[in-house]
């Protein structure tokens, strides 16, 4: 009997349409998943033609598989992925390799990929994106842990990863958590879009009284420029499908938003980083405060008024608006999660390939924009510049939107329609382009109260000062 190339565990959404794309590719396939009947119901529908072996428990997989032995896990992120490890690993041997290609957190992979590697086994943490339809036919994959295991699985996950230009989006990322933390923040860029989307819906629904055909439109039209990507895309076709009464579906859909953590996690390790993720922040806030579904319709009755609307003649020039404050933006989005990436490759020992992650995102998965081709060309120049908001191109884009830019949070704010991701970004750009901020007044303040010292700017750098701000105003030299 011949063996199978790997084994997958887990055939939910996500793992039962990898294994379909394996299969697709040559691969022979073992498949396991904890309740036998949903195994069994996978080979039922899919056997016809497929080299697939099903398994009753992890033993039977694992004795079916060639050597080294691939198993790959899609198995809910945390104790389900902790349960099946301990499960496996006393089954395998130096070698083989396990890949976790849920969501799981970066940390975990950085301490799977100690402790499998202490024992031979080859743990690879891969990031996935591109949902049902990636995973069938060809998703944007991050790996990144035991470097011994590429060779190995390079060609076959290669095989079955999103193209562009015949290059497949599925490189190498680095040792331990590095493909989850690439995947992390791959989602809190995600979240950050996705919000900028919601808020300009919302304007244009609200505030220019636009009809959702006209929004559709204006969706498709934005797609097919500077704009252009997945996200944008969908959302036309959400705006334009109707329920079965003829009226518009998303109107009907409750405005409480849903999250697995991962933004979460993404804008928790910002704070920890020091980097000013505050746009992805945002969008993590602005889902917890639609959690409070009830809470805000209270509040509505209390403190609401609608909407000012926009003349009819004004709204041409405000749509031109909105689409140079979306554009401008994600280009903020983007830099911010690239500030976060060179962080965190700096404090995790990580030579993070930031163009070939740019590129990684080209196709298959939910972020992928027209603009990650110049992203990728930002961090080939020498030297690199230290943001991409400092590259030529960018930030030339940013300053042809910024006045529409600043037209649409106005809009936002002189209408009462909360824009806190537009709005955010925006402030975002006006402090990192300032060259003599405000912080010269906190500092001041916490010398006042707790005696925290502060430099100044016509001195050493190296040294420290303290005022006696209520005595008789002196100041020391601190050593």
């Amino acid at each position: 009997m011949s063996r199978s190339d790997i084994g997958v565990i887990g055939l939910g959404v996500m793992g039962a349409n990898l294994a379909l794309n394996l299969s697709d590719k040559g691969y022979r396939l073992g498949v396991y998943n904890r309740t036998a009947a949903v195994t069994a119901e996978f080979v039922v529908a899919h056997g016809q033609g497929r080299d697939l072996t099903a398994a009753d428990t992890p033993q039977q997989l694992v004795s079916q598989l060639a050597h080294p032995r691939v198993i790959l896990l899609m198995v809910t992120a945390g104790k389900a992925v902790e349960a099946v490890i301990e499960q496996l690993s006393p089954l395998l041997a130096p070698g083989d390799i396990l890949i976790d290609g849920g969501n799981s957190h970066f940390r975990d992979s950085n301490r799977r990929w100690r402790e499998l590697g202490a024992r031979g086994i080859l743990f690879v943490g891969m990031g996935i994106s591109g949902g049902e339809e990636g995973a069938r036919h060809g998703p944007s994959l991050m790996p990144g842990g035991a470097a011994a295991a590429w060779p190995t699985i390079r060609e076959m996950f290669q095989a079955i990863a999103a193209r562009v230009d015949g290059v497949p989006c599925c490189q190498w990322l680095g040792d331990g958590g590095a493909g989850h933390y690439v995947k992390m923040v791959h989602n809190g860029i995600e979240y950050g879009d996705m919000q900028l989307i919601a808020e300009v819906c919302h304007l244009l629904q609200h505030t220019l009284g636009m009809p959702h055909d006209a929004m559709a439109d204006t969706f498709a039209a934005w797609n097919a420029g500077r704009l252009e990507s997945y996200l944008i895309e969908i959302t036309s076709h959400i705006l334009r499908q109707r329920d079965r009464d003829g009226s518009p579906l998303v109107d009907k859909i409750l405005d409480r938003a849903g999250q697995k953590g991962t933004g979460v996690w993404t804008a928790q390790d910002a704070l920890e980083q020091a980097v000013p993720l505050t746009l992805i922040g945002e969008a993590v806030h602005a889902r917890m405060l639609s959690a409070r579904k009830a809470e805000r319709v209270a509040a509505a009755a209390l403190l609401g008024s609608p909407p000012a609307v926009v003349p009819a003649a004004e709204r041409a020039a405000a749509v031109d608006a909105l689409h140079d404050a979306l554009y401008a933006a994600k280009l903020v989005s983007y830099a911010q999660g690239f500030m976060l990436l060179q962080a965190a490759a700096e404090s995790e020992g990580w030579a993070l390939p930031y163009g070939e992650i740019a590129m990684l995102w080209r196709a298959g998965c939910i972020i992928r924009s027209r603009f990650l081709g110049d992203i990728k060309a930002s961090f080939a120049r020498q030297p690199a510049p230290p943001s991409l908001l400092q590259d030529p191109y960018f930030a030339g884009e940013l300053k042809a939107a910024e006045a529409g830019w600043r037209k649409a949070v106005m809009l936002a704010v002189g209408s009462g329609v909360a824009a806190p991701a537009l709005a955010s970004a925006l402030a975002f750009y006006d402090g990192y382009r300032c060259a003599n901020g405000s912080a010269n007044i906190l500092q001041a303040q916490r010398d006042f109260f707790g005696a925290h010292s502060y430099q100044r700017i016509d001195r050493d750098p190296a040294q420290r000062f303290h005022t006696r701000w209520l005595g008789d105003g002196g100041e020391e030299l601190l050593p």
